[in-house]
């Protein structure tokens, strides 16, 4: 058991107003640990530290006392079309916010013990049918150079002794946000169905599980480098159809054809249309269990 579980702690998290931040505070602060926000707008009380992660700016003095920092801020990868001027901001938002953080975070005379700093399984690019896990290289194209990008910003953190994680997280399974956040209108109101042919990995993982990951790595003094946060069994995206048709009790006759997906999405497609077979070797090998292991579960947990 770590050391947060047996005290208060404070923990400073960036990107608390998003579903996976929203609901790491909400776990943090059931159980009683003192969390403070990053924000843009000028800190309203003691439970605020001003930043502004694309000009590269956060007030480090309000870090001081922190036992921990947790980066998950970024632009939504699927909030917009992917223009030229998104693709930068999505890259801008993550390079420079956690260069800024982590930059912060060495200069303090007290570090926290750890930062653990949001990653995505986009890391590996294409992976078709392989599965691969932490010892895989980066693949190719946007979404694995941002990774790539976004993981070493972190650098000055590490290089001042604090211990960095890197949350690789897949596709969270949640009904309030994130890109399963859309499908399950749809499949409700039986309108849902696969994309492209199908045969597309999606690596998932139920919100709750991503919550407990990153509060393991927060909490496991031993723990450092990439962890990848998706379910021990990565379904493919025919799957996930069939599993939302039964858990929701609708019908999935629709396919959305991979040409129309380009045209309505532009190069984004690409991602959704992709393979991603991620395994999360190392997080299994630190001892951690999922609660939600299966597509099933994990669909149902979020309604």
């Amino acid at each position: 058991m770590g050391r947060m579980d047996r005290q208060r702690s404070r923990v400073a998290v960036a990107g608390a107003s998003g579903l996976i931040g929203a609901a790491l505070v909400r776990s943090l602060t059931a159980d009683g640990h003192e969390v403070v926000r990053l924000v843009r707008h000028a800190p309203r009380g003691a439970d605020e530290i001003r930043w502004d992660p694309e000009a590269g700016r956060v007030d480090a003095a309000g870090l001081e006392g922190c036992d921990a920092v947790v980066n998950l801020a970024g632009a939504g990868v699927g909030d917009h079309r992917w223009t030229d001027a998104y693709k930068a901001r999505i890259r801008g938002s993550r390079v420079h916010g956690t260069a800024a953080l982590a930059g912060a975070v060495a200069s303090l005379e007290r570090p926290p013990r750890v930062f653990v700093n949001g990653s995505a399984i986009g890391f590996y690019g294409e992976t078709g049918t392989r599965a691969v896990d932490e010892s895989a290289p980066a693949g190719e194209g946007f979404l694995p150079s941002v990774c790539v990008e976004w993981e070493a910003a972190a650098e000055p953190a590490r290089e001042a002794g604090v211990r960095t994680v890197f949350a690789r997280t897949g596709l969270v399974v949640a009904s309030g946000g994130g890109a399963w956040g859309r499908l399950f209108p749809l499949f409700r109101a039986g309108l849902g169905g696969r994309l492209g042919d199908g045969s597309q990995y999606w690596s998932f993982v139920a919100l709750h599980d991503e919550v407990a990951a990153i509060r393991h790595l927060m909490e496991r003094q031993d723990l450092s480098g990439p962890f990848n946060l998706t379910a021990p069994h990565p379904v493919t995206n025919r799957e996930v159809t069939a599993a939302m048709g039964r858990v929701l009790r609708r019908p999935t006759p629709f396919a959305v054809p991979a040409p129309v997906l380009r045209a309505a999405l532009g190069e984004m497609a690409g991602d959704v249309l992709g393979s991603a077979r991620v395994l999360p070797a190392r997080l299994q090998e630190s001892g951690f269990a999922f609660a939600f292991p299966e597509i099933d579960g994990a669909i149902r947990a979020a309604l």
